[in-house]
């Protein structure tokens, strides 16, 4: 217990000092490289901090259905429950515009560089005026050729508490703009714990599944949200 209380830590110092660095590299490499490019920056570092996490805390993870991400744009809709899957997802399809709240662009090099990366900003207490702004800059995005990472459920949830309730920005999203939904199930949270500088040692699973399409948004996100919560039982 001791030495994986020490590796966390030195996880989260290597994770800070690093994540300061590339917030750098990203904002100054922002003034003359597109987006595409300095997202692969990004997507750089996210895969060798998570190959700490699994080297020093022992968290590793296990994909199946790789197959099924499309190479045109497409809305990924994933359960949420913690900042694992916020980082990982980001790394399946180039460039990804990620729905996000506004107070995360204003933390320091962190906020600065995540803006730099073209996401969507929303206001939360706000939601028509949300809903909004996600179809309108996410169809533009879409236009654009990015992928949009939506997490339909709005906050992280506890492992334990299985699916909750989708909003419908990803079904109306999609049909608008005649692209599919990739629901993709993980149990993050049961490994990289929510609100907490804590680490359990275990495989995460992740789940892809095959692109939903059609052209009634309540449809499209019920059906998302029905695979997500079907799968989730089986990979825990």
């Amino acid at each position: 217990m001791v030495s994986l209380i020490i590796n966390i830590l030195i996880f989260y110092l290597i994770f800070v000092i690093s994540l300061i660095f590339v917030s750098l590299i990203i904002i100054v490499s922002s003034l003359f490289l597109s987006t595409s490019k300095i997202q692969y920056i990004g997507k750089v570092w996210i895969l060798v901090i998570l190959k700490a996490l699994k080297i020093l805390c022992g968290v590793s993870w296990n994909v199946k259905g790789i197959k099924n991400v499309p190479d045109t744009p497409f809305v990924i809709a994933s359960n949420h429950q913690s900042p694992w899957e916020s980082f990982f997802l980001q790394t399946l399809f180039i460039p990804t515009s990620s729905i996000m709240k506004k107070e995360i662009l204003m933390i320091p090099f962190f906020g600065w560089a995540i803006a730099r990366l073209k996401p969507i900003s929303i206001n939360r207490k706000m939601k028509i005026e949300s809903l909004k702004k996600v179809i309108e800059m996410g169809g533009a995005r879409i236009k654009d050729g990015y992928a949009i990472l939506i997490f339909p459920e709005g906050t992280r949830k506890r492992p334990e508490d299985g699916i909750g309730k989708f909003g419908n920005s990803c079904g109306l999203l999609a049909s608008n703009e005649s692209v599919p939904i990739v629901p993709i199930c993980h149990n993050s949270g049961k490994y990289w714990l929510n609100k907490t500088f804590r680490k359990k040692p275990g495989e995460i699973n992740i789940v892809i599944g095959k692109p939903i399409y059609g052209n009634n948004p309540k449809e499209l996100t019920e059906k998302a949200r029905q695979w997500i919560k079907e799968k989730y039982p089986k990979i825990n």
